[in-house]
């Protein structure tokens, strides 16, 4: 059955548009997240080029920061995953839910 294959893309489209392989994904052992690596680790999952469990051992990174990650793109795209802007975003996506 094909559920039970591990059929996985070669590629995935990054978050620039670019094909993003496994030899792009950001090093296991980056210490600076900055937008564009946490975009591509979101873009990676997202296509099945790495599973959410493979993501989290390899980066050594929590579920709850993960998913902080992948909300964030759903939210607001690569914008949302700026630091300095979190806490506008937040804000900005709750006001649209009241309306």
């Amino acid at each position: 059955m094909i559920e039970n294959q591990d059929i996985r893309p070669a590629h995935v489209i990054g978050p620039l548009g670019e094909p993003l392989t496994l030899a792009d994904l950001p090093s296991p052992d980056t210490k600076r997240w900055v937008v564009r690596r946490k975009a591509e680790v979101v873009a990676a999952v997202n296509g099945g080029l790495l599973t959410l469990d493979e993501a989290l051992a390899r980066y050594g990174l929590t579920l709850e920061e993960f998913a902080s990650w992948q909300r964030a793109v759903d939210r607001s795209g690569m914008h949302g995953l700026r630091v300095t802007k979190i806490q506008h975003y937040r804000d900005l996506y709750e006001r649209q839910l009241k309306y």
